[in-house]
């Protein structure tokens, strides 16, 4: 992973759930491979994570090929007590950037631009 800051130890102010919908939020075409290295996480953490937020109804996907592109449900309410009333969109207003100032997670060689 060349570029990618070494694993951070100790706690984080955020879930590994938060930071791959966060990805997610940032290129719904992402890789599973790519978000892994973004997050810090192995592709299985990523996979299982994934699976955690289609089975509760916070995200899908759609396969055309050999991609998948996700949908995030930005009304769905955050599932812990102290965050009632709470949306995923609330949350991703504080964890994914600014448009301006994003820096989007590396597209697959076979989906990057060509230059003219």
């Amino acid at each position: 992973m060349d570029g990618v800051p070494e694993s951070h130890t100790g706690w984080t102010f955020v879930t590994n759930h938060a930071r791959v919908l966060a990805a997610i939020a940032d290129n719904p075409s992402t890789r599973i491979r790519d978000i892994a290295a973004h997050c810090r996480l192995t592709e299985r953490a990523v996979q299982k994570i994934i699976a955690d937020l289609e089975q509760d109804g916070y995200l899908s996907h759609v396969r055309a090929g050999r991609t998948n592109t996700y949908r995030i449900d930005p009304g769905k309410v955050l599932r812990h007590p102290a965050e009632a009333g709470l949306t995923v969109a609330s949350l991703l207003s504080l964890l994914v950037q600014d448009e301006a100032d994003r820096t989007p997670l590396p597209l697959p060689d076979s989906r990057r631009p060509t230059r003219a």
